[in-house]
C-alpha cells in the first residue's frame, strides 16, 4: 500500500486538498483510503446511543455495524496513542492512503503552505516532504513548489510519485491497482 501525507499548519487547508484530490485519484482508478490525526479530542458517538452506554461501561472496543457502514471505536483509555505503523496496519489494504497530519512521522508528505497564514515553511527541517502545495510561487526550494489552486496538477504529482501513475495523457488507462508493496 502506498502513503502519501498532507501536512501543514492548522488551517492551511489540509482536508479541503484531500477532498479536492481524493475524486481525481478514484477516476483514474485507484482505490483510496484516508487517516486524519486529530490534535483534540474527538467522539463519533453520542451521548444516550446504546454503543455509547457500552463505552461508558467500560468496553475496550465497540463495533457498531449498518447495512451502508461499520465503525470500530477502541478507547485508549490511559494507553499511549498508537503507532502510525500499527493503524496503518489496521486498515484495509488499498492502492493509496492519503494521510492528513502526522507532520513529525517520516512518511512522504506534501507541504500545504499559504503566506497569508505567516507561518515558516516545515520542508527546511522535514526530510520527509516530497513537495510544496503552495498559494503563492516560493523560490529557493529543494522540492518541487506545487499550485496549491490546481488540485489534478497535485493529484498527479502524487501518481507520478508513489509510481501509481504516470502523468497523463490523452487515451491513457487506469492505474494498475494490484500492486499494493510500499
Amino acid at each position: 500500500m502506498k502513503v502519501m501525507g498532507i501536512v501543514g499548519w492548522s488551517g492551511s487547508g489540509k482536508t479541503s486538498l484531500v477532498v479536492q484530490v481524493l475524486p481525481i485519484l478514484k477516476e483514474r482508478g485507484l482505490r483510496v483510503s484516508t487517516m486524519k490525526h486529530a490534535h483534540h479530542r474527538f467522539d463519533v458517538d453520542k451521548p444516550g446511543k446504546d454503543s455509547f452506554r457500552h463505552r461508558e461501561a467500560g468496553a475496550s472496543e465497540v463495533l457498531v455495524v449498518t447495512s451502508s457502514r461499520w465503525v470500530l471505536m477502541h478507547e485508549s483509555r490511559e494507553e499511549p496513542e498508537p503507532s502510525i505503523e500499527s493503524l496503518i496496519e489496521r486498515m484495509t489494504p488499498v492502492d493509496l492512503l492519503l494521510i492528513e497530519g502526522f507532520k513529525t512521522h517520516q512518511h512522504p508528505k506534501i507541504e500545504i503552505y499559504r503566506a497569508s497564514e505567516g507561518k515558516a515553511l516545515l520542508c527546511p527541517e522535514d526530510p520527509g516532504i516530497v513537495a510544496v502545495a503552495s498559494d503563492v510561487p516560493l523560490s529557493n526550494l529543494s522540492v518541487p513548489c506545487l499550485d496549491l489552486n490546481d488540485p489534478p496538477v497535485i493529484a498527479e504529482f502524487i501518481l507520478v510519485y508513489t509510481e501509481l501513475g504516470r502523468p497523463s495523457t490523452p487515451g491513457d488507462k487506469p492505474a494498475d491497482s494490484s500492486d499494493h508493496g510500499t
